[in-house]
Order: C-alpha cells, then structure tokens, then sequence
C-alpha cells in the first residue's frame, strides 16, 4: 500500500500507481516486498532496488528465471526500461508518479521520454 494511506489513510488513483509499481518491481526481481530481507542495508525491495538502480546495477536484480541471458532475443534496455518505469510508480510523493495513462504510454512506446525518479518509497509499506 502507498506511504500515503499507510501512514494518513490517505487514498488516491495514485496509491494504485505506487501498487502497481511494487508488484511490477516484484515480478521482475522475482522478491517479494512485504517477505523482503537483505542483511546488506536495505529495509526493503523498493530501497534495494533503488540502491542497486542509483549505483547503476539494474540489472543485477533481475531474476534469472524470468531472463535467458544468452537468448538473441533478450532486450536488456527493455528490463532496464521496466525497473525505471517500476520506480517511477513507487516515488515518495504521490504527485511525483505518473498517472497510470501515462505507464501505459511508457510500456507502449520506446520514444515516449521516462524521467527519472526522484526519491522512492523507503517506508516499510507493503502492495
């Protein structure tokens, strides 16, 4: 659930935009958020793929299930594409993430721009 109904039980169309980005974060890592344990530093999957995206290791928390690395057809600019659009949807702010019509723009389309976030989520909230 979005920081903002965790802590205030304040909901919007955009606390589903931050569920959304947590179960999308979810698939693609193969972890689940609220079963989330790193003893590195991390609270929990949004702060440890935030960490890993920031220090440019993206990919590193791919699951290898859902990836053929040696596949002619692996796109790893798509699964980069995804965690950006994944963090996008789970920033702090509920202002700061996108309206759902514009994810769907993003998966749509290669051209269409992706800014980058600016803080995610680092509450212990759960999807």
């Amino acid at each position: 659930m979005s920081p903002e109904y965790a802590m205030y039980g304040k909901f919007s169309m955009k606390s589903d935009v931050f569920s959304f980005g947590v179960l999308l974060l979810e698939i693609i890592s193969g972890k689940r958020n609220n079963s989330f344990y790193d003893s590195d530093r991390d609270l929990n999957l949004l702060s440890f793929v935030w960490r890993y995206w920031k220090e440019g290791k993206g990919l590193e928390i791919v699951d290898p299930v859902i990836v053929d690395w040696s596949s002619s057809t692996f796109r790893p600019h798509e699964i980069l594409r995804c965690i950006q659009i994944g963090l996008l949807c789970v920033q702090e702010r509920a202002d700061d993430r996108p309206m759902m019509s514009s994810v769907v723009l993003m998966f749509g389309s290669e051209t269409t721009a992706i800014f980058f976030a600016n803080r995610v989520s680092l509450a212990s909230t759960q999807a």
